[in-house]
């Protein structure tokens, strides 16, 4: 670990100064609450396992009331968790709850901090969990965010025990107690110490808790009061902390804000222990640092603070600028002196931005820009100078008051400019638990600073700053107004099949078709289209593209060559030969109201299911519940697929069948609940009757899994079952099958154990517990050393036809390719035809 050699540019007489795509001036309460942590010292650092973990609550408090620095280490990015939103999975799943943790970091004001780990799903206890994730190497990172970030207090959201309820939860707080030990200990991770010096927390703290029936809090537990009113923000920290978790949008995590104040419980951990105070023996003032004059001065400028002027405070504040500069401690005056210039812009009522009108760019390609400024103080900012990338510009201009200046400016992308994209996600992973990152100092940050940026040279009194202005896309939308979103850099050509998976039965040919996206004003007159398999070339195309013209490539590789690769899962590579290099990216592009826009690139490829794959239906009615890949899967399967609105159960019913049903249900050959659908379908209790109906008189009702959070109807099944939060999480746990010669085994597909094979991260979750004897389990299975499980799939008879309840993760089988899956999950929708 951190082997890799990185040029450190050091600025002894300048601040850099970076926001997110414009700089703009906080609030004045912001600035006020900004001045006040300025002047406090204590750090804390919040640590659990993933998104949403963290007691917004807590956090809230922390920053806002004991105006004490304040961060939250999620050890994943929450890449096996299921989303609320859309389809996206994975990788593109750990994207988006990144951001909004991000999001929700910018309500409640805490910095948000992650390690290497990947999020692979639940387990069960640490013993699980650390046979994917490396210790040593998740301990090393934890290590790496205290001796950055410096905090004295690290508080566990989470035991080390099974009272945590999640192996990943308590593998954080085993990972927290060796990274509070070893980060003060110069022979822990060396390579380290050549960006950071050793740091010694004063303890760890378990935050303790009251999670549905389990207490882990105590009266003689030290106890803080949270939840006060604040007037600065016009709610208490218990509301704000309810808008803060709220934006875990694909979690569905939305909180109550809560008025009122409440108390938080904390368990000694290790270190020394605290008796009145979170804070007991922690350095908490600059006088206690000997530099009693910057406490002065600081108590000085709060005390007359000016919520209408703020800008009365920069000579104040340029005078302190010089007293922070001398402090001796490095580490220190690194952190304070970026405060304290965020606070100096903000008083100056600074805006910058230099933004484009189109929203990707290629590497090589000349823009144009707009630069953006404004001051809003009558204190003299200069524009000294301007560096656009690559090329320095003298200005030596004053900024008037409230004057916006806009300076035009072409920018060439530099050619070695690398796409846009997280970090983290640029290279494969080390290993199915842990990303690789292109270099270590990375660790940590939810993203990378942008390597884009136009850099001012700004004084301000007598002090000269730097800020940096990231290469923006700015674009008013009608409905949104001002959108500013990161410039993304993206390929000169781009590839992407038509289709996210293929399905190809025995002695037919396979018909591909691949879109080729052209992103550059360059002309290629001539380029070769490779499509590889495991190295091996199965079909090429000449092609000559017309400039900045997109186009599509069609392929047919014929069953003789698909017969003679012995694979029922293939995955084909895409590659464009031009001018002598290979374009074989294709972009994924993640766009959601509450985060901006997203962007990754993974290779070209696409996943071949091929064998005997067999569907008995013709036309399928589906309920959408969380994302899914159901609806995709069974129209590439050429199955007809609608889904169901309000109007499909009371638009047209059947009178002449006596029994209520609508017609509209009764032409379809299976009607298919999506996952969660009666966590997010709240019409779902009123369609249900006419769900049991359609069963009733001859329907095929499927119903993939559900939890018991938030759910519309008590009563999901005609015969009563009960669900609970029992799960087989290893996704190669032996299957053993009930009834063999049962008809969802033998048709149109017999199944066999080769079917359970290569399933990803999980066999399935929320299983029923108790269920009618009308219901008929079809598997059995369990994790290593736990008690077998029956109700992974539930089937009974209703009337004339049937329900199935399924809590097996094809959801995540499906998109992944397996053919064993989907051969399963079409006889689940064929049981009527059988």
């Amino acid at each position: 670990m951190f082997k890799k050699v990185i040029t450190v540019c050091v600025l002894s007489f300048y601040s850099v100064f970076c926001s997110a795509q414009q700089v703009r001036p906080s609030k004045s309460s912001e600035i006020y609450r900004e001045l006040k942590t300025l002047k406090h010292l204590p750090k804390v650092l919040y640590l659990a396992a993933h998104p949403d973990d963290e007691n917004t609550g807590l956090l809230s408090w922390l920053i806002n009331d004991q105006n004490v620095e304040t961060g939250y280490l999620s050890l994943t990015r929450g890449d096996g968790g299921q989303n609320l939103l859309g389809t996206e999975q994975g990788a593109a799943l750990g994207l988006i709850r990144t951001h909004e943790l991000l999001e929700a970091r910018k309500l409640d004001g805490a910095q948000q901090f992650f390690t290497r780990a990947i999020d692979f799903g639940f387990s069960k206890n640490t013993t699980d969990t650390f046979k994917q994730w490396d210790a040593d190497s998740i301990t090393a990172d934890v290590v790496w965010v205290i001796r950055q970030f410096r905090p004295d207090v690290i508080i566990c959201r989470f035991p080390p025990t099974a009272a945590a309820g999640h192996g990943q939860h308590a593998a954080s707080a085993v990972v927290a107690e060796k990274a509070f030990k070893l980060a003060g200990d110069k022979t822990a991770f060396p390579d380290q110490l050549k960006y950071v010096n050793t740091w010694h927390p004063k303890r760890v703290l378990w935050n303790t808790f009251r999670f549905g029936g389990v207490n882990t809090t105590a009266e003689n537990q030290l106890k803080v009061t949270v939840g006060q009113y604040d007037a600065q923000l016009g709610m208490g920290y218990g509301e704000l902390a309810g808008l803060s978790r709220s934006l875990h949008k694909s979690q569905g995590a939305g909180t109550q804000s809560v008025a009122g104040i409440r108390t938080e419980y904390f368990s000694h951990v290790i270190g020394e222990p605290a008796k009145a105070t979170l804070f007991d023996g922690v350095t908490k003032t600059w006088t206690s640092q000997g530099n009693a004059d910057i406490d002065q001065a600081l108590d000085k400028i709060i005390s007359s603070f000016n919520f209408n002027n703020p800008d009365l405070s920069l000579p104040a504040l340029l005078a302190l600028r010089k007293k922070v500069m001398a402090i001796k401690d490095a580490d220190l005056k690194r952190d304070k002196m970026k405060s304290l210039d965020n606070i100096i812009v903000s008083c100056a009522g600074f805006m910058g931005e230099a933004v484009t009108s189109q929203a990707e760019a290629v590497a090589g390609e000349h823009y144009n820009f707009r630069l953006n400024l404004i001051s809003r103080t009558a204190n003299p900012v200069v524009l000294e100078n301007v560096k656009w990338v690559s090329q320095s510009e003298s200005f030596n201009r004053e900024l008037s008051k409230d004057s916006l200046i806009t300076i035009q400016h072409t920018i060439q992308i530099p050619a070695d400019a690398s796409l846009t994209e997280p970090y983290w996600l640029s290279k494969p992973p080390a290993d199915a638990a842990t990303f690789s990152v292109p270099n270590d100092t990375l660790i940590g940050l939810p993203e990378a600073e942008s390597p884009l940026n136009v850099l001012l040279g700004l004084k301000i009194g007598s002090e000269k700053l730097q800020v940096k202005l990231p290469l923006s896309f700015k674009k008013l939308d009608p409905v949104r107004g001002d959108v500013v979103e990161a410039l993304r850099i993206v390929p000169a050509l781009e590839l992407k099949f038509t289709q996210p998976l293929y399905l190809v039965k025995e002695n037919e040919d396979l018909h591909l078709s691949l879109n080729v996206k052209v992103n550059s004003d360059k002309q290629y007159n001539k380029g070769t289209l490779n499509l590889m398999y495991n190295g091996e070339r199965l079909g090429s195309a000449d092609i000559n593209s017309a400039k900045g013209k997109d186009f599509t490539v069609d392929y047919v590789i014929p069953k003789a060559k698909l017969a003679s690769i012995h694979s029922s899962r293939l995955q084909l590579d895409a590659g464009f030969l031009a001018d002598g290099v290979t374009y074989n990216k294709k972009q994924i592009l993640i766009q959601y109201p509450h985060l901006p826009s997203l962007q990754y690139f993974a290779p070209a490829t696409v996943v071949v299911m091929k064998g005997d794959i067999q569907a008995k239906v013709k036309k399928v009615g589906y309920i959408e519940g969380a994302g899914d890949f159901i609806p995709e899967f069974l129209r590439i399967a050429g199955v007809q697929v609608d889904v169901l609105k309000d109007e499909d159960f009371y638009g047209n019913l059947d009178e002449s069948a006596g029994n209520g049903s609508p017609n509209k249900l009764s032409q379809y050959d299976a009607i298919v609940l999506g996952v969660r659908a009666n966590n997010t379908e709240k019409k779902l209790g009123r369609w249900m009757p006419f769900l049991w109906s359609y069963a009733k008189g001859g329907g095929n009702l499927v119903m993939q899994y559900n939890t018991n959070q938030d759910t519309t109807v008590n009563q999901l099944g005609m015969y009563s079952l009960s669900i609970a939060n029992k799960r087989v999480t290893e996704e190669n746990a032996a299957v053993t099958f009930l009834n063999p010669n049962h008809k969802l085994l033998n048709f149109p597909n017999k199944i066999t154990m080769d079917d359970f094979t290569s399933w990803v991260q999980e066999r399935g979750a929320y299983f029923p517990a108790q269920w009618d004897a009308a219901y008929e389990p079809l598997f059995e299975m369990h994790d290593t050393g736990e008690e077998p499980l029956k109700g992974s799939t539930l089937y009974a008879r209703y009337g004339k036809g049937n329900f199935i309840y399924t809590s097996l993760a094809f959801f995540r089988q499906l998109p992944a390719g397996n053919v064993g899956a989907a051969r399963l999950f079409l006889n689940f929708l064929s049981a009527q035809k059988n």
